[in-house]
């Protein structure tokens, strides 16, 4: 399962992982789109973004319960309580939840800060910033890994993610935060924060 802000890749790594690994991929904003019927942009404006957070929180539930691949979940997914406790219960489980971290010098090319990101609306760098600083303690909390994705290409950052995993499922000793981190060059890095 992929957690991380926008930009940081979870869509198109979590594509890439589910190739090398021959699984399916699953994303819950596109599960999200698919049971309103319209995009997230319009939700946001139509229902509002309490109405979007219910059916983000019903995608997640779903997807975890139903899927076996690759699961890439959308950015702010991880702030709501009872989606917090289905990930803890996955991890229980013994599933991996990647944290795939990003700066916002490379999320910015990325994103495109464009009005198809609700929440990036009038400033969209420091809007950005924002999310990113009040959501990083939880992406934290909640992953078991964590890979950060600057300057990478979809396929590195998959080969990092692989790597982190491998190193988690080996019991190698993880990086100062507790977890073990992902690098570029498939190696794994310790003491990443």
């Amino acid at each position: 399962m992929l957690v991380g802000p926008p930009g940081s890749g979870k869509s198109t790594v979590g594509a890439a992982l589910a190739e090398r690994w021959g699984v399916a991929v699953r994303d819950t904003d596109a599960d999200v789109e698919a049971s309103a019927g319209k995009p997230i942009t319009e939700i946001f404006v139509d229902d509002g973004e309490p109405a979007f957070r219910a059916l983000e929180r019903e995608a997640v539930a779903a997807a975890v319960a139903e899927h076996t691949g690759v699961l890439a979940l959308g950015g702010g997914a991880v702030l709501d309580a009872s989606t917090q406790e289905v990930l803890a219960r996955y991890r229980a489980a013994g599933g991996a939840v990647v944290f795939l971290d990003v700066s916002l010098a490379h999320a910015a090319p990325r994103v495109g800060f464009n009005r198809s990101r609700p929440l990036l609306l009038g400033n969209p760098r420091a809007q950005w910033q924002a999310l990113m600083d009040a959501r990083r303690p939880v992406y934290e909390a909640v992953s078991t890994v964590r890979v950060l994705t600057d300057g990478l290409r979809p396929g590195a950052v998959a080969q990092a993610v692989e790597t982190a995993l491998a190193q988690q499922a080996s019991g190698a000793a993880p990086g100062e935060d507790g977890r073990a981190s992902g690098s570029a060059d498939g190696t794994t890095r310790q003491g990443d924060a």
